[in-house]
């Protein structure tokens, strides 16, 4: 079945003023479409045509070479932003605050604190700051429940760990990511990511990523 565009769970001016409405208009309809048509083509008429977008991820591998870079380009962008819509909503709709149960006691065994100094949000902070030029910072699951964070250039993705080794990041289940193209904040924060990185938070959907969490277990 081929990719489809998936509707935001949420207006465009929701995430206002941590998100603009324009940034969220572009990077929805524009970008996330253009990773699914591009994929769309590219995966037509391979044995993973009809394959879901977690799969191709896994499967690189087995993706004809003169196609392999643009279905790990666009295939992998439509995975990320996918999973970013999801764990994204409005503070009134509970996006922002603090994780509970299991995975705040993942976190907090994992890097000492949630949102103490040198704990997770700092670290992950650094993960989405630090990295060079377009990509990904990731919290991801590892056997057993272990919480990890990492990231990945463009739009690579801890999914395909076995098909491109390091530049996969950590290789768990990701349950939390944060674009961090420029084409996700630009509009509003210029060259601020920083900024960006520490607006996002207030739009972090926690319920959601503790199910992603539960599952990932």
């Amino acid at each position: 079945m081929a990719f489809v565009l998936p509707s935001l769970p949420y207006a465009f001016n929701a995430l206002e003023p941590h998100i603009d409405a324009r940034t969220m208009e572009i990077h929805h309809g524009k970008h996330h479409q253009a990773y699914v048509n591009n994929a769309n083509n590219a995966l037509a008429g391979t044995a993973l045509a009809a394959a879901d977008a977690a799969t191709v991820c896994r499967s690189l591998r087995d993706v004809p070479a003169d196609k392999m870079t643009v279905v790990r380009n666009n295939a992998g962008g439509h995975w990320n932003h996918s999973l970013f819509w999801e764990v994204m909503a409005p503070p009134s709709a509970g996006g922002g605050g603090r994780p509970g149960g299991a995975l705040l006691a993942a976190i907090e065994q994992a890097f000492g604190s949630f949102d103490g100094a040198g704990g997770f949000k700092e670290k992950f902070a650094a993960a989405a700051a630090g990295r060079f030029g377009s990509g990904w910072a990731w919290l991801c699951v590892q056997p057993g429940g272990k919480v990890e964070i990492c990231s990945t250039a463009n739009q690579d993705n801890p999914l395909m760990k076995n098909a491109i080794g390091d530049a996969a990041g950590c290789g768990g289940a990701p349950i939390l990511g944060l674009d961090v193209w420029e084409h996700a904040y630009y509009l509003h924060y210029q060259n601020r990511r920083p900024d960006y990185v520490s607006a996002w938070w207030n739009v972090v959907n926690w319920g959601k990523v503790g199910e992603l969490y539960a599952k990932a277990k």
